[in-house]
């Protein structure tokens, strides 16, 4: 897994009242993280039933690039910093492409 490419699969339900603030949060994650070196895509979905469900799938060119994500003042100080506190609910899948 150390040099191959890493998925983020992560779905998080955000807390009653607080879709907005999340929402507005985001852009400037978004952002961040499409300008590191090692990121191959960062895109996001809301739950066409739930819209308080948030599904995030990120792509990474190796372990080194997802840790220097993870690492990142923008991860730090958005993410974990301001999304996570106003989350009910955070799975985080990590994968590696099946090349067949």
């Amino acid at each position: 897994m150390k040099n191959s490419p890493i998925h983020v699969i992560a779905k998080w339900k955000v807390k009653p009242g607080q879709l907005d603030t999340v929402l507005s949060l985001l852009p400037g994650a978004v952002k961040a993280s499409i300008a590191e070196e090692g990121n191959l895509f960062y895109k996001i979905h809301q739950d066409i039933t739930d819209p308080n469900t948030l599904v995030l799938f990120e792509g990474y060119k190796d372990e080194a690039a997802l840790n220097y994500h993870r690492n990142s003042d923008h991860f730090q100080t958005i993410v974990v910093g301001k999304v996570v506190p106003l989350l009910e609910a955070r799975e985080v899948n990590l994968t590696t492409p099946l090349l067949f």
